[in-house]
């Protein structure tokens, strides 16, 4: 388990923060709390995961040289820029968190307002984490329709942090199932496969949710013919488009929808709400292209994106009554446009290489001999003169857990005359793009975090409100399994959680509560109950006190249960 330390508060960390200049005419949400109208109806924000300045720039280039376009559909917009540090964080005293943001606690800021450490799905970096509501979450409390379209899983750390609440983002079977209560309307990307959860730890007991999710009125599509044949009638849909991400744009087949596709799909189909809605769409294969180093398929996964923002802002033009918001979570992969002190770019090869480096991997890792990779190599791009070390050092691996790709896209970029820092994210500022009243609110130097306080602003919905909801429903805690295979939580960080007192005194630690006390003897690790010997289970461990929610439930007087698939405590 990480060992997460909190945080210093810094900028931005602010909730929801609704300016005067947005109040209009208060109503009442569902939840029975008093909000504003907002200045827009709609709210579309879209978000182009591992989207740096270096990654815009490279498909601009490649659009004005080779396909004679002036700019990006993206640049009349531009506003801005947006930090993006997470929240510190530490495992063993090594750091795993911190001015490097990953795309969970980036997609948690820009989602909810909050800072978290990477990895956090829209929970706090404390040892019992507490939810933080999104601003789709907030907007289905005022009656609108909510989306989440993206060509990467669906259950993957953007979309997730809009809609689910996990301490880890590796939890997808999690988030998936989060998803069939969330609320959210229309969900179009891959993730197929985590449609199948887990139900009890240790124990094989998979489901298929897809039954369920029809059983709750949604529609399933998984191709994208199915996906064309959808009207606005079809008022919830769950859109699978793979196993895993949906297939790079190189590598797509007709099955396989565009972005600019599903995103014209999900606007058609949410914006029948007379109430409204608020939808984000994610490039989320463009960070994954930057992880692998494959300049020319993350070019194409960004001109991808560049054209479901053209959809987008051509609706909200035409609709009049929506603000339209973009940005991205990171930089991924330090992408340098130049390199060997050559002052040009090789613009020219970056449509020459067929399929995407994933394509390759296969065949790359069945490769035997130099003439095998000459041979890969020539099948798949302009190369016929690939040396007897080029070849070897794509046999050889890049030293990366990249291996042989990782050695093929290094290749590559060495002719195409671009360099990468490595295959990890970077710190630089991403930049912010925007349409309608929301411009206003996000132009100039901002952190992610303004992104969520905006939208709640020009919806006119209230963050903390929404916040509140959940955070009266579930828990988040840290928690160790014992060899009975018991679940034990952290005794202090949960009793004070829970509204206890946790105190220590001649190696006796009591928790106390409404419901009544527990002491444990930390040297014999034995539990009392209201001074009576008690079957509890007690562990240490690195000196903190570990109980079962057994005890819990007896100090705090609530009936508490452990939601295994969530990893959370069920409150209420």
């Amino acid at each position: 388990m990480n060992k997460l330390l909190k945080g210093l508060a810094i900028g931005g960390l602010v909730l929801s923060v609704v300016s005067a200049g947005s109040l209009a005419t208060a109503k009442e949400n569902t939840s029975g709390a008093a909000v504003s109208k907002g200045q827009s109806k709609n709210l579309i924000v879209l978000i182009g995961d591992g989207m740096g300045p270096a990654q815009v720039s490279a498909a601009r280039y490649f659009q004005q040289y080779e396909n004679n376009v002036k700019s990006l559909n993206l640049d009349p917009y531009y506003v801005g820029q947006a930090t993006t540090y997470a929240d510190r964080g530490e495992d063993g005293g090594q750091i795993v968190s911190g001015i490097v943001t990953d795309s969970a606690s980036a997609g948690t800021a820009f989602a909810t307002g909050n800072k978290t450490y990477n990895a956090a799905i829209s929970v706090s970096n404390e040892d019992v984490s507490r939810p933080f509501a999104s601003v789709l979450e907030a907007a289905e409390l005022n009656g609108k329709s909510t989306g989440l379209v993206t060509t990467a899983r669906i259950t993957h750390a953007t979309p997730a942090v809009y809609a689910s609440h996990v301490r880890n983002r590796d939890n997808e079977n999690a988030i998936a199932s989060q998803y069939l209560d969330s609320g959210i309307d229309v969900l179009f990307g891959g993730g197929e496969s985590f449609f199948l959860t887990k139900e009890e730890k240790g124990k094989r007991s998979d489901k298929n949710l897809l039954p369920e999710f029809e059983a709750k009125g949604y529609k399933v599509v998984k191709t994208g013919q199915n996906l064309g044949k959808l009207s606005a009638k079809d008022s919830k849909v769950l859109g699978l488009f793979g196993s895993s991400h949906v297939a790079y744009v190189p590598d797509r087949t007709a099955e396989v929808p565009s972005l600019a596709e599903m995103t014209s799909k999900a606007l058609e189909i949410l914006s029948a709400n007379e109430n409204g809605f608020a939808i984000m769409i994610e490039g989320g294969r463009i960070d994954h292209a930057g992880h692998a180093n494959d300049l020319p398929t993350m070019v194409q996964e960004v001109i991808d994106f560049d054209e479901a923002f053209k959809v987008a802002i051509e609706f909200a033009k035409k609709d009049g009554n929506t603000s339209v918001v973009v940005t991205a979570d990171h930089e991924t992969g330090g992408l340098s446009l130049s390199r060997d002190n050559i002052y040009e770019l090789n613009v020219d090869l970056w449509n020459q290489q067929k399929n995407s480096s994933e394509s390759l991997v296969t065949v790359l890792n069945e490769a035997k001999t130099i003439a095998d990779v000459k041979k890969i190599v020539a099948n798949n791009t302009w190369i016929t003169d690939l040396t007897d070390e080029e070849a070897q050092y794509i046999l050889d691996g890049d030293g990366s857990s990249y291996k042989r790709e990782g050695g093929y896209n290094a290749v590559i970029s060495k002719r195409l005359l671009v360099g990468w820092s490595g295959h990890g994210h970077s710190a630089v500022d991403v930049g912010v793009w925007a349409y309608g009243p929301i411009a206003e609110k996000v132009k100039g130097q901002i952190d992610n975090t303004r992104i969520a306080t905006a939208s709640a602003e020009v919806l006119g919905v209230d963050l903390q409100q929404a916040t509140a909801n959940l955070q009266a429903k579930h828990l988040y805690p840290k928690f160790k399994i014992n060899r009975s295979n018991e679940v034990l939580y952290p005794a202090k960080a949960l009793t004070e959680a829970l509204g206890g007192k946790y105190q220590i005194a001649n190696g006796i630690a009591t928790i106390s509560g409404k419901g009544g006390t527990v002491t444990v003897d930390l040297n014999a690790k034995k539990a009392k109950l209201n001074g009576k010997d008690s079957s509890i289970s007690a562990d240490i461990d690195n000196d903190v006190l570990y109980l079962p929610l057994t005890a819990f439930s007896q100090v705090s007087g609530q009936s508490l249960k452990w939601d295994a698939l969530s990893e959370r405590i069920v409150l209420k």
